[in-house]
């Protein structure tokens, strides 16, 4: 009995051990259970988020509403449109192979392309982005089942390749990659959209959100889109002309910097850029570098009148055409003998400009070349600028001083010569060339970082050497080798240049290839506005005053008219008498290329191309004349009596009238009057003076 209880005890205690091992284990089982969820719930819980989010959820990125790009008047010239993009859930599509041909035959996609994107994720795959909206509407009637549509922004450019080098172009991203779209893409491109594609357990989308997206900064150029389409449109007459490889025409206003018009050949679409070459998107007033030739002798002379070395009366042997210097013998174009320092830049002789850089000195010349802005990049606001080609003046070789002074041995850009000359026409101020006025903000103007706002000019002459200048540049168009630029109502000043091109057969000038240019301002009293033309290889005639001077003559008269500058000179009775009987325009200021629908439609419906026809009026005395197939017809010509220039040529391009404008003031008299019928693309010649005062009304006393 007592052997029995010892066994009872000695069982008891093995039992409660037991339920005490067994209690620890759990207590230690559970703790261990505990901490575990304690650490995956507090310390792992970001961590486990994330990796649920991503199974669960997909951050589509979409592109930006950027910013409008705008002209000096507020005419849109870039804007964001509104397009549907289409994407797939492929989790939801019941046969990939039958929806991947039916989206072929829409979209010219092959099907193991769109099969591929349908395989690379469950939940989300784009098809195709930013669709056109024929093609969106043939992708939506197939009423697909998996098939969704995105609404993303597409760039356009309403005007096509208007202003193209300026403006720029963006990607399918919509980020910039050219012009203003790309040095000014951080503050146009505004903040990207996002769109949340929720997924389930088999990888099916069930839900979707939309992320705000911030819209870009607008831009306001300084570019005015008339002008712009006056330099586009003779440059491109003078191409089909000559023949030339390229070329640029820039208009600035000298007073500021500002760049009214800037036009490069060859151009390109930029709302199709990919499919173009990439020398067509070369904005070659900012990045070509070419020897100026002539037209550099204005910096010549600058500089010997700055430093009171010489004046326009002093006389200098030409020496029959030949000059030796460094042992080096050079050639003039001319044989010329004396000739004064107002006839060496007139007839541009070559050996009379060595003559007056070697009495200037090697150093003082370097210190004006570089002091005109030569050599260094002008700041402009656009993306590529060059710096030019000018060697250290340590470099020089004993020839160099006179290759530079007839303007061989130096490289410059059309930004850069185009802003040196504004320094010649405003008093001897050098202005930061810009494209950019101001940023704004929905309609208010903003300041962000002096991108809009501009330094200071520098003093580079004294005023009185510019003005000499302005007029020896004067006598260039008077009687020199610019002849071809003197406009018809407003005088001129310019320069002529002839550069040799390098041969890269031989390595020597070549006799034949050239860059023609003329570069110039009008009126020269209060210069309105800067000019430059610059033809790269015309054929046949190939010299700046025979091909690049009559370009700056029809570009300067239509601007000077559009801008309603009076003028400063009377006009030829000849031409007057000639545009009456035969209806021609009398100083190239009738506008005659342009058509209403690039100015007066909105954006969208404007571009620089359209189906045109040529009315009957058109004559071999003048441009032919392109107006809209759909606007031929007969109108009736409005009243312009008492108006300005500029309102003559708004209500004659508004109804497809070409108007010639005469003399300066006010519209006096018309031909033909007011209230007759004609064509759309007819000429309204226009007279403005001082209109007569009306006469006072008298009443007649009568006597009984």
């Amino acid at each position: 009995m007592r052997q029995n209880r010892v066994h009872a005890a000695v069982g008891g205690r093995t039992t409660a051990d037991r339920m005490v091992i067994v209690a620890g284990v759990a207590l230690l089982w559970g703790l261990a259970v505990f901490g575990r969820l304690a650490y995956l719930q507090l310390i792992r819980h970001g961590d486990y988020l994330a990796r649920a989010l991503r199974q669960q959820q997909r951050t589509i990125e979409i592109t930006p509403q950027r910013g409008v790009i705008y002209d000096r008047n507020l005419h849109p010239l870039a804007m964001s449109v509104p397009v549907k993009s289409a994407f797939a859930v492929p989790g939801e599509i019941v046969d990939e192979n039958l929806a991947a041909r039916l989206l072929s035959g829409v979209l010219n996609i092959p099907p193991e392309v769109l099969e591929a994107r349908f395989a690379s994720s469950r939940s989300f795959a784009w098809i195709c982005r930013k669709l056109p909206p024929e093609k969106a509407e043939a992708v939506a009637a197939l009423n697909l089942k998996g098939i969704y549509f995105q609404e993303e922004n597409q760039r356009f450019y309403p005007k096509r390749d208007l202003a193209s080098h300026v403006l720029g172009f963006v990607d399918p991203d919509e980020k910039g990659l050219g012009g203003i779209e790309y040095a000014l893409d951080p503050q146009i491109r505004g903040k990207s959209g996002k769109v949340i594609v929720m997924a389930d357990a088999r990888q099916r989308w069930f839900d979707g959100s939309e992320a705000q997206r911030g819209r870009g900064l607008n831009v306001v150029l300084t570019l005015d889109e008339k002008i712009q389409y006056i330099a586009q449109r003779e440059l491109s007459t003078a191409i089909e002309k000559t023949h030339a490889m390229a070329g640029s025409v820039i208009v600035m206003n000298p007073n500021n910097g500002e760049i009214l018009a800037l036009a490069n050949w060859p151009k390109f679409n930029p709302n199709n850029a990919n499919g173009a070459p990439a020398e067509s998107r070369m904005n070659r007033s900012v990045s070509a570098v070419y020897e100026p030739g002539s037209t550099f002798k204005l910096i010549t002379l600058a500089a010997a009148f700055d430093q009171n070395i010489t004046r326009p009366e002093d006389i200098f042997d030409c020496e029959h055409g030949a000059v030796y210097i460094a042992g080096h013998r050079i050639r003039d174009h001319k044989a010329f003998g004396l000739l004064t320092v107002a006839d060496i830049l007139a007839q541009s002789s070559d050996v009379g400009a060595i003559k007056i850089a070697l009495m200037v000195g090697a150093p003082k010349f370097y210190d004006y070349i570089r002091a005109f802005g030569f050599g260094s990049p002008t700041g402009v606001d656009m993306p590529g600028e060059s710096r030019g080609l000018l060697h250290r003046l340590e470099n020089w070789s004993g020839i160099s001083i006179g290759s530079v002074s007839m303007g061989q041995e130096i490289g410059v850009t059309p930004i850069q010569l185009i802003t040196a000359v504004s320094a010649i026409a405003n008093g001897g101020l050098l202005y930061r060339p810009h494209v950019v006025a101001e940023l704004r903000r929905g309609n208010r103007p903003i300041a962000t970082d002096g991108l809009s706002s501009q330094p200071e000019p520098r003093r580079i002459v004294r005023p009185e050497t510019a003005a000499t200048l302005r007029r020896l540049m004067e006598g260039v168009v008077l009687r020199g080798t610019g002849k071809l630029a003197r406009l018809d109502g407003w005088t001129a000043a310019g320069k002529t240049g002839s550069a040799q091109k390098i041969d890269p057969a031989t390595g020597r000038y070549s006799p034949t290839q050239l860059i023609a240019s003329f570069t110039g301002f009008a009126p020269i009293s209060n210069p309105a506005v800067t000019i430059l033309i610059s033809l790269d290889s015309p054929v046949g005639l190939h010299e700046g005053g025979q091909v690049a001077a009559p370009v700056f003559k029809r570009t300067a008269e239509q601007v000077l008219s559009y801008l309603d500058v009076p003028r400063d000179v009377p006009l030829n009775p000849r031409l007057i008498r000639a545009s009456y009987k035969e209806g021609d325009a009398v100083d190239g200021t009738s506008l005659e290329d342009f058509t209403p629908a690039d100015f007066s439609k909105q954006p969208e419906e404007a571009p620089i191309e359209s189906n045109l026809v040529k009315p009957k009026e058109a004559t071999a005395h003048a441009p032919e004349v392109m107006i809209p197939a759909d606007e031929v017809g007969e109108i009736s010509v409005p009243d312009l009596s008492g108006k300005t220039m500029r309102e003559v040529t708004e209500m004659c391009l508004r109804l497809a009238l070409n108007p010639v404008l005469v003399g300066s003031g006010l519209a006096v008299e018309q031909t033909p009057a007011a209230g007759n019928e004609v064509r759309r693309g007819a000429k309204i010649t226009v007279q403005f003076g001082i209109p007569a005062p009306k006469p006072e009304k008298r009443h007649t006393r009568f006597r009984r």
